[in-house]
């Protein structure tokens, strides 16, 4: 059975998209900073649960290990974990806020992305696939973003830097762009959230097995194929000409 170990596996599209795995017949190891979330959505799966901070390099580095050391070879990563602030502008914003959304949006998907790396690199067979969760952000800003768009942006660096160091190892990746997934981050969306234009507007949103879905195609295509960047989003959000 192929292999994949999720991040932020505890709830919203990490939760959803474990699921998805699971009930497909993957091995899942499920990251995330609580134990008891990702015990719940292991449920009776025997998907592995590693509880760790992914800006712990060392806490990551022993989870993944654990992972490659049970299923004997780690697959895949999709690299989930991420958090937001809510709309405002930078002035309003503290440094320490920024910099936890820095710390685990960017610096945590770099730090998980460097433990998938080594592992893929000097297995037999050599190779794997990393997912990174981007987002509309990565191309265009909501309003009041600045900790989060930033951070949505760099992944997309990541990612390229990836898919291009991996060539030599037979390890791809791509992202995935995700806009209004209902889950418990976007259920405000339902409710009215701040536009460019000043106004408030309800938004439209999509289930969130839309997202599983797709993630578990980009996780299943041959390595010698990649989906390099995916979005998948509610048809009628705004995204193109945002404002």
């Amino acid at each position: 059975m192929p292999s994949i170990i999720i991040t932020g596996a505890g709830s919203g599209i990490g939760r959803a998209t474990a699921q998805a795995f699971i009930d497909a017949g993957w091995q899942v190891g499920l990251v995330g900073r609580r134990e008891a979330p990702l015990t719940e959505t292991a449920g009776d799966s025997g998907a592995l649960v590693l509880p760790c901070d992914v800006a712990d390099e060392d806490a990551v580095d022993a989870a993944f290990g654990k992972a490659a050391q049970h299923w004997g070879q780690v697959d895949a990563l999709f690299n989930n974990a991420g958090v937001s602030l809510g709309g405002a502008p930078i002035d309003e914003l503290s440094v320490a806020d920024i910099r936890r959304v820095i710390d685990i949006n960017v610096m945590g998907a770099v730090i998980a992305a460097r433990a998938a790396f080594g592992l893929m690199r000097h297995q037999t067979p050599q190779g794997g696939r990393i997912i990174n969760n981007g987002s509309i952000s990565a191309y265009v800003p909501r309003w009041g973003s600045t900790a989060y768009t930033t951070s949505k942006h760099a992944i997309t660096g990541l990612t390229r830097t990836l898919s291009l160091d991996g060539r030599a190892f037979n390890i791809a990746c791509g992202q995935i762009d995700i806009g209004n997934a209902l889950t418990d981050m976007a259920r405000a969306m339902t409710q009215g959230v701040p536009q460019a234009d000043g106004s408030m507007a309800v938004e439209p949103v999509m289930d969130v097995s839309h997202v599983a879905a797709s993630v578990l195609h980009m996780a299943s295509l041959p390595l010698d194929a990649n989906v390099q960047f995916m979005t998948v989003m509610a048809t009628n959000m705004p995204f193109v000409g945002r404002g």
